[in-house]
């Protein structure tokens, strides 16, 4: 098994399926089994998502996948998890691979992670974010958010999914104080980011995928704040695109749908496939 070494000396374990132009998939490659593949389907998630990405993808591209979130709540860095230093291990893992030039999509703040990759290498042959704005992302909010989950890590012993599924608000906190902690210095740093100012460093094919419904409203307990994501998009798509970005927008479809292998891969590979193949 290949491995990576990471910024605080620890490493993940990279799973690289197919051939062709390399695509980093921060993914994890292993499908969830048995009451976690249970509780994901009440979620409304693929519990082989990952895998499903991997399928969808490896008959054109070399995918090199590795399970950066799940290697982070592993391993907590409630010190060290800044822009710079997740975008220095997203490189090391394309080193262990032997990429040169890679792809990389990543949903959610594995998206905002390829975005803040994009502005420090000039080895990415194509981006794809999916489910947050390259322009106007919610990054206070996401503090709010962040810095209200730390404050109730570890009060309760296991997370319960929301009453109905859009019902953020009554989601419980199982994560440890370092698991949270982590986050809120990753939006902590991305305080001072200008997105709309850093589109100026970024070069070639960029795609941005959203569902139009991905808005999470959140109750004062978790600050009271709102994550829209598809109509930070939907509003900005002009501008957008003028800043040499694809945007795709998945109507009717949340945060959950959107990440989906099913709706996710026939926007992902021919766009990758367009831009990547000869």
């Amino acid at each position: 098994m290949t491995e990576a070494g990471l910024h605080d000396g620890g490493s993940v374990e990279l799973e690289i399926h197919g051939t062709g132009p390399t695509v980093l998939l921060p993914v994890d490659p292993r499908p969830a089994e048995g009451p976690r593949a249970d509780e994901l389907r009440k979620w409304g998630m693929d519990p082989a998502l990952g895998r499903s990405l991997i399928e969808g993808l490896s008959d054109t591209f070399r995918v090199v996948a590795f399970d950066y979130e799940g290697h982070v709540m592993e391993t907590p860095k409630p010190d060290t998890l800044t822009p710079g230093n997740v975008a220095a291990d997203l490189l090391a893992v394309a080193d262990a691979a032997g990429a040169d030039r890679f792809a990389y999509y990543g949903y959610s703040w594995l998206a905002l992670s390829g975005l803040q990759l994009a502005i420090r290498t000039d080895r990415l042959s194509a981006l794809a974010l999916g489910g947050f704005p390259p322009i106007g992302g919610p990054y206070a909010e996401m503090l709010s958010v962040t810095m209200a989950a730390h404050g109730m890590s570890g009060s309760t012993p296991s997370a319960q999914r929301p009453a109905d599924d859009h019902d953020w608000s009554t989601v419980e906190v199982s994560m440890s104080e370092a698991q949270t902690r982590q986050f809120v210095t990753l939006y902590q740093e991305l305080q001072s980011f200008d997105d709309r100012a850093a589109q100026a460093r970024l070069s070639g094919p960029r795609l941005c995928l959203v569902g139009s419904a991905d808005e999470i409203a959140y109750d004062e307990r978790w600050g009271g704040v709102t994550v829209s994501i598809g109509s930070a998009v939907t509003n900005r798509r002009a501008e957008l695109e003028a800043s040499g970005w694809d945007v795709r927008i998945l109507d009717g479809l949340d945060h959950v749908q959107a990440m989906q292998p099913a709706n996710v891969l026939p926007v992902l590979s021919p766009w990758l496939a367009s831009h990547l193949t000869p």
